[in-house]
């Protein structure tokens, strides 16, 4: 752009990602914990924060 001017863009994915990647590597911890098992550690990482929030309520 020729006009001299600079636009700076700002985006909140890094910090998204890192969110969703602590929540699955909490779900995972907290599944290792209960079930001591792959299978479920893998299908509750995937799931991610949503397992997290199931766990603090069903506790």
């Amino acid at each position: 752009m020729g006009n001299g001017r600079r636009v700076t863009v700002i985006s909140a994915g890094g910090a998204a990602r890192a969110g969703i990647s602590f929540g699955s590597a909490l779900a995972i911890a907290i599944s290792w914990t209960e079930h001591h098992s792959i299978l479920w550690a893998i299908i509750q990482g995937f799931l991610g924060w949503i397992y997290v929030i199931y766990y603090a309520i069903a506790r």
